[in-house]
C-alpha cells in the first residue's frame, strides 16, 4: 500500500494545502440573531508532502468563522505554528521531550479571556482572536507538565479543571485555574498510570480518572507509544475536588474511553459516567485506521457505542450498561450540565450497527430515545458543538454547530440545527469557500457583552502566506 493512500490523508480528511480568508459569506436561512462570536474547530492537517505515521501527528490547523448580527462575516484557516510544524522533533537529542514541540491539533477552548489550541503531550499554544499563533503558554510558569486536550469549566464556579499526564513518573498531575486563568491548584495523584488518560469527569464534588487497558507501549512505533494491554486492570477512580488527592479506585470490565460525555453524582450519591465504549476487537480495528495499518476499516471509528458506568461509594461496586447500539464518537452536551445531571446528548455516528452514512445523533437520557439525523451520501458532519439559545428554560433550549464535509460537492457547510429538534433541517446553511477537511473538536467562543464591532469587506478570498 503506498503511503500516500493513508486513510487519513483521504477523502473526508483530505488535508487543504494553504491558508485563506473569505468575507461576506453566503447564508441559506436565518443565523439566530444571539449567536455573535467565534465558531474555531481543530484538525490534523499536515503540510503538502508531509505523511504522518499516525492520524494524531498531523500538525494542527483551526478553521474559524466569525459569526454577527446574523451574518457569517468571514471565513478563515490557520495551522498553529509550532516548532513541529517546521519538522522539530518532540524528543531532542538529550532524550528530554520538548514540550513546546505540539502539533497542537486536537481542541481549541477559550478560558479567562485566552484562545488556547491543545494536544495532550506538549503545552497549550495560545491564539489571537483571527488565529495567528501568540506562543506555547504555561499559565505563568505554574504548568510544568503537558496538558490534556479535554478541560473542563465548572459552569458554577468559572473554573478550569485541568490534567497532564506522562508514560514516566509522575503519571498523573492535576491542575485547577480559577475563572481569571491562575492556576490555583497543581497536585500530583499517586497510583494512576501509564495509561493512555485522554480525557476525564468532573462532577460537582469530585475528579473521575479514567485508568484503562490502553497503557504505554515501547514496541508501538506509529508515534504514538500506547497499545491494548489484557494484564492491565481497568479501573475508574474517583477523587474529591478539595482536599488531598487520594483516589478511590472501582475495577470495570476492560474497555477504552477516550471521550467523556459527562459525569455527574445522582440523587444516591452514585457517581454516574458515560461515554462510547471500544472493547478490544473495536480497539483494534479503529487503531488500524489512524495508523493505516494493513487491514484498517473504511471509517476512523469502528465498534464505539454509548456506555454508561455506575460507581456505588455504598458498595464499593461498579455496574455497567449499554446505552445504544449506534457507533457513535465525539459526544457533547449542553456545557451548563457539565458535572450535573443531564437529560440530551450528542455525538456524530458513523456507518455500522444498520447505519450506512454519517449523521448526527441526539439521545434522551430519560426517555431512552434517539434522534438520528442523517447528513446524506457522502457528506460527514462533525462534532456537534452546542450554544445555549438566548432567554432558553430547558436543557435542549439552544443550537447545534457542526461543519459538514461533502464530498460529492468537493465543498463544506457550517449548519445551525435547533437543538431542541434537529431532525427538522438547518435553520442555516453557511457555504465555506472551501470544503474543510474532517476534524476533531471545536468551541463556540461568545463575544463579550461589550465587544466593539467593526463591519468586515464582503464577498472576497484571500491566499495567505502559508511561510
Amino acid at each position: 500500500m503506498a503511503e500516500t493512500a493513508k486513510p487519513y490523508l483521504t477523502g473526508h480528511y483530505t488535508p487543504v494545502p494553504d491558508e485563506i480568508t473569505a468575507h461576506g459569506l453566503t447564508v441559506h436561512g436565518a443565523i439566530p440573531p444571539e449567536l455573535n462570536g467565534r465558531y474555531f474547530r481543530n484538525g490534523h492537517n499536515p503540510k503538502p508532502g508531509v505523511i504522518p505515521t499516525h492520524w494524531f501527528k498531523g500538525s494542527g490547523m483551526i478553521h474559524g468563522l466569525r459569526l454577527q448580527d446574523g451574518r457569517a462575516e468571514w471565513y478563515r484557516n490557520r495551522w498553529v505554528r509550532t516548532p513541529a510544524l517546521d519538522g522539530v522533533p518532540y524528543i531532542g537529542d538529550d532524550g528530554v521531550p520538548d514540550l513546546r514541540v505540539s502539533d497542537a491539533a486536537t481542541h481549541v477552548i477559550e478560558h479567562a479571556g485566552r484562545i488556547l489550541a491543545l494536544q495532550e503531550a506538549n503545552l497549550p499554544y495560545e491564539l489571537t482572536p483571527d488565529l495567528r499563533t501568540v506562543g506555547a503558554y504555561d499559565f505563568g510558569g505554574k504548568l510544568t507538565s503537558a496538558m490534556t486536550a479535554h478541560p473542563k469549566t465548572d459552569p458554577v464556579t468559572g473554573e478550569l479543571h485541568f490534567f497532564g499526564y506522562s508514560p514516566f513518573p509522575p503519571y498523573l498531575t492535576h491542575y485547577v485555574a480559577d475563572a481569571t486563568g491562575e492556576v490555583v491548584r497543581a497536585q500530583t495523584v499517586d497510583g494512576a498510570g501509564p495509561s493512555l488518560m485522554h480525557d476525564f469527569g468532573l462532577t460537582a464534588h469530585h475528579v473521575i480518572w479514567l485508568d484503562l487497558p490502553v497503557v504505554f507501549d515501547p514496541t508501538e512505533h506509529s508515534g504514538i507509544p500506547y497499545g491494548w494491554s489484557d494484564t492491565h486492570t481497568p479501573r475508574i477512580g474517583v477523587m474529591p475536588r478539595s482536599g488531598p488527592p487520594v483516589v478511590t479506585w472501582y475495577e470495570v470490565e476492560p474497555g477504552a474511553l477516550l471521550h467523556v460525555a459527562n459525569a455527574y453524582e445522582d440523587e444516591r450519591g452514585r457517581i454516574v459516567l458515560s461515554g462510547p465504549r471500544y472493547d478490544r476487537s473495536a480497539w483494534g480495528q479503529t487503531w488500524k485506521w489512524w495508523t493505516g495499518a494493513p487491514g484498517y476499516a473504511p471509517t476512523p471509528i469502528v465498534g464505539a457505542t454509548a456506555h454508561r458506568w455506575i460507581l456505588d461509594p455504598a458498595t464499593a461496586a461498579a455496574r455497567e450498561e449499554a446505552v445504544d447500539d449506534l457507533v457513535a464518537e465525539f459526544p457533547t452536551i449542553n456545557e451548563d450540565r457539565t458535572g450535573l445531571p443531564h437529560r440530551f446528548g450528542y455525538s456524530v455516528a458513523f456507518p455500522g450497527a444498520g447505519l450506512t452514512e454519517h449523521a448526527l445523533v441526539k439521545y434522551d437520557h430519560a426517555t431512552g430515545r434517539r434522534e438520528v439525523v442523517p447528513m446524506g451520501r457522502d457528506r460527514m458532519p462533525g462534532e456537534a458543538v452546542f450554544v445555549p439559545a438566548a432567554g432558553g428554560t430547558r436543557e435542549d433550549d439552544g443550537y447545534l454547530l457542526t461543519v459538514v464535509s461533502d464530498l460529492v460537492a468537493d465543498a463544506s457547510q457550517l449548519l445551525v440545527l435547533d437543538a431542541s429538534a434537529p431532525g427538522a433541517g438547518p435553520l442555516a446553511t453557511v457555504d465555506l469557500p472551501r470544503r474543510v477537511p474532517s476534524g476533531i473538536h471545536g468551541s463556540w467562543i461568545a463575544d463579550a457583552p461589550d465587544a466593539a464591532h467593526t463591519p468586515s469587506a464582503t464577498g472576497t478570498t484571500t491566499l495567505e502566506e502559508t511561510s
